[in-house]
C-alpha cells in the first residue's frame, strides 16, 4: 500500500463528517460571498499572481532597485552642501537651531556640540546645477538623471529602527516588508525567479548588522519573503541537488510532494501549504534560472569597465549593482541592495572616502545601463540610508577630522527612472543642515509614492490580520505628487 493509499484508509467516519461539512458550509459562503475562495485574505488560485485584479492607478514603473545605503550616509558630506558650516567651522551649534532635539546616547554627554563643515569639495553638476561632492564624481556626471530629495525625515534615531521603519513602515519588527507587500500585490513577471530578491554588500569600516526580517514577509504568506542571494558558487542554500539524485528524480520528489501537501491542504485550509507548493516548484524552477541570471561570463569587458573592476569579484557591491541589472532585464520585480558600512561616528572624513570608492561608481553606472539598455524608463532606482548625520562634530573636532552621530530630521536621498521628474532638486534644509525648511518628505509619504508609481494606491492595498487592516504606510503617507513625472 503506497503512502496516498494510505492517507485515505485512515480517515474515520468522523474525520470525513468534518470534512464533508466543512466542505458544503464553505461552498455555502462562497455563493453568499460571491466568489470562489474563504473570506480570509489567502493567496489566489496562482500563488504567483498578485492580489490585485487591476492597478489602482496607470503605471509609471514595472519593477524597483533600491540601493540601501545601510548607516546613515552624511547628506552634508555628499549631497546637501551649507557654505554656512564652513563660515562657522568650530563654533556652536546655537539653540535656536537645535530647539532640544532628543540625542543618542553616544553625544548626549557632550558638553558643547562644535559644528563640523565638510572637509570636501561640492560643485554644481549638469544643466539642473545639483550640488555634488568631489566624493562623488560618477554620479555627479549623471545628476541630470536624478531626483534629489533633501528633505526626507524620520521619528527614529537608532539603527535598527531606523531601517525597519524605512522597510516595514513600522519601527516595530514584525510587519512585512516593502518587496514583500510588492509581491502580494502585484505578483511576479517571471515564473522562474523570486519578485524580491535580496542581495547584500559591506564596506571595510565597522558595518552595522542587519537582519533577514527586513526582507521577511511578516504577516503575509512566506512566498512573499525576499530571496537573498549570496555570492559564491551557491547562490541560494539547498538549491542543488544533493550527490545522486538527477532532475527527473528530482521532479518526481516534487511531484509526490505536491500531492501530500495538496491533501494537507484540503484537510486544514491552511494558505501557508499552498504557499508552500508554491516555493518547491519555484525552487526547483530556479535550478535553472539562478545560474544563468548570476552567470557574468557573457558580460563584455566595457561593462565591468563601466562598473568597475571589482564587479568582477562576486559580493561586492558593484557585483551587486550588475546583477541588479541582470535580474531586472529578467523582470524581477522587487531587487533590494543592501550596502553596509555608512556609520561613520569618528574620522568620518577616511571611513566616508572608502564607502563612496565602493559605491559611487556602481552606482552611477547602473543608471547609465538601465539606460543604454531602455530599462530606465519603467524601472525606478532609489539610493538612500535610514538617516542623516549630524551638522556638529561627535566627539573631539581637529582641522582633518571629524565624525558625526545619527540625524533623523532632515537627510538626502536620489531616485531615478520609473516616472520620477529628472534633474530635479526636492525640498530644502536651513542654512545648517539640520531642519527642514520646504517640502518635507516623511518615511510614509516615500513608501506611498514608491506603491504609486507601481501603480497602487497604497490605502487600497491592505492586509487583515488579527481583526486589524494593515498596510505598509499604517495610517499615514501622502504621494508626493511634485517629484512624478
Amino acid at each position: 500500500m503506497d503512502i496516498l493509499s494510505e492517507h485515505f484508509h485512515q480517515m474515520n467516519r468522523r474525520h470525513f463528517l468534518s470534512r464533508l461539512s466543512m466542505g458544503i458550509g464553505g461552498a455555502a459562503l462562497g455563493s453568499l460571498l460571491g466568489c470562489s475562495g474563504s473570506a480570509s485574505q489567502g493567496p489566489a488560485a496562482n500563488p504567483l499572481q498578485g492580489i490585485l485584479d487591476k492597478l489602482h492607478i496607470a503605471p509609471k514603473a514595472k519593477r524597483v532597485i533600491y540601493l540601501f545605503q545601510s548607516g546613515g550616509p552624511s547628506q552634508m558630506d555628499l549631497f546637501d552642501y551649507k557654505p554656512m558650516l564652513r563660515k562657522m567651522h568650530g563654533q556652536e551649534l546655537p539653540d535656536s537651531v537645535r530647539q532640544g532635539q532628543r540625542l543618542t546616547g553616544m553625544t548626549a554627554g557632550q558638553s558643547s556640540f562644535p559644528l563640523a563643515s565638510s572637509l570636501f569639495e561640492f560643485k554644481q553638476r549638469g544643466q539642473s546645477g545639483a550640488w555634488v561632492s568631489e566624493l562623488m564624481p560618477h554620479t555627479a556626471e549623471i545628476a541630470d538623471e536624478l531626483c534629489f530629495i533633501k528633505s526626507m525625515h524620520t521619528e527614529a534615531i537608532n539603527h535598527d529602527p531606523a531601517i525597519t521603519f524605512f522597510q516595514t513602515g513600522s519601527q516595530q519588527p514584525g510587519r512585512p516588508s516593502i518587496g514583500s507587500w510588492m509581491s502580494y500585490g502585484l505578483g511576479s513577471d517571471n515564473q522562474n525567479l523570486p519578485t524580491f530578491i535580496v542581495l547584500l554588500s559591506r564596506g571595510a569600516i565597522r558595518p552595522q548588522p542587519i537582519y533577514s526580517r527586513l526582507w521577511g514577509n511578516g504577516f503575509l504568506a512566506s512566498l512573499h519573503q525576499g530571496v537573498q542571494f549570496r555570492s559564491g558558487s551557491d547562490p541560494v542554500l539547498y538549491l542543488n541537488n544533493p550527490d545522486g539524485i538527477n532532475a527527473g528524480t528530482r521532479r518526481k520528489v516534487l511531484d509526490y510532494l505536491a500531492e501530500l501537501n495538496e491533501m494537507r491542504l484540503q484537510d486544514f485550509g491552511d494558505p501557508e501549504i499552498e504557499s508552500r507548493i508554491a516555493q518547491y516548484e519555484m525552487a526547483y524552477r530556479m535550478q535553472t534560472s539562478v545560474p544563468d541570471a548570476l552567470d557574468l561570463s557573457d558580460e563584455p569587458d566595457d561593462v565591468f569597465k563601466m562598473y568597475g573592476e571589482s564587479a568582477r569579484k562576486p559580493g561586492t557591491y558593484a557585483a551587486n549593482c550588475l546583477l541588479a541589472r541582470r535580474l531586472a532585464e529578467r523582470d524581477v520585480k522587487f531587487i533590494q541592495l543592501y550596502h553596509l558600512g555608512w556609520d561613520q561616528h569618528d574620522n568620518l572624513p577616511h571611513q566616508i572616502s572608502s564607502q563612496a570608492q565602493d559605491t559611487d561608481q556602481a552606482s552611477a553606472a547602473l543608471i547609465k545601463d538601465l539606460k543604454q539598455r531602455g530599462l530606465l524608463e519603467d524601472t525606478l532606482v532609489v539610493w538612500g540610508g535610514e538617516f542623516g548625520r549630524t551638522n556638529y562634530s561627535q566627539g573631539t573636532l581637529t582641522p582633518t577630522n571629524y565624525g558625526r552621530d545619527h540625524h533623523p530630521r532632515c537627510f538626502t536621498i536620489w531616485m531615478a527612472g520609473g516616472g520620477v521628474k529628472k534633474g530635479m532638486t526636492y525640498g530644502e534644509t536651513d542654512e545648517f543642515s539640520y531642519n527642514i525648511v520646504k517640502d518635507p518628505v516623511h518615511v510614509h509619504d516615500f513608501q506611498a509614492t514608491l506603491l504609486h508609481l507601481m501603480g497602487v494606491d497604497h490605502e487600497k492595498l491592505t492586509f487583515k490580520h488579527q481583526g486589524r487592516r494593515y498596510r505598509l504606510t499604517d495610517v499615514h503617507g501622502k504621494v508626493v505628487n511634485d517629484i512624478i513625472a
